[in-house]
């Protein structure tokens, strides 16, 4: 079973970038696939982006062009660059690891998340 810690939230102002460091302990990590969600104040969980275990990326249509999901596998670490936040980024963060990647779309592995790293993006 894959340990997950998220990191690298914090509080920014709109129109800022933060990176998001998710690193993985335990077996297993390299050749899966693997997502961001986030969780709004008073709202579902949602996925932001996911990475098969090939390199093919999606993202939510609400942060393409501005979100990059990327993985380091010596690091063990899937990461989530962020740029150009707004006030609608403002969430906890959690990222997802072992789900399946098909067809266009992530299903997560619902043993496998982190605590989360909160991001407040002020406008």
């Amino acid at each position: 079973q894959v340990q997950l810690v998220e990191s690298g939230g914090g509080t920014v102002q709109a129109g800022e970038s933060l990176r998001l460091s998710c690193a993985a302990s335990g077996n297993g990590f390299s050749r899966k696939s693997m997502g961001w969600y986030r969780q709004p104040p008073g709202k579902q969980r949602e996925l932001v982006a996911a990475i098969s275990s090939d390199g093919r990326a999606k993202y939510a249509d609400s942060v393409k062009d501005r979100f990059t999901i990327f993985i380091v596998n010596a690091e063990n670490t899937v990461y989530l660059e962020m740029n150009s936040l707004k006030a609608d980024d403002t969430a906890v963060y959690y990222c997802n690891v072992g789900g399946v990647y098909s067809s266009g779309r992530y299903s997560p592995d619902l043993r496998s998340w982190g605590q989360g790293t909160q991001v407040t993006v002020s406008s």
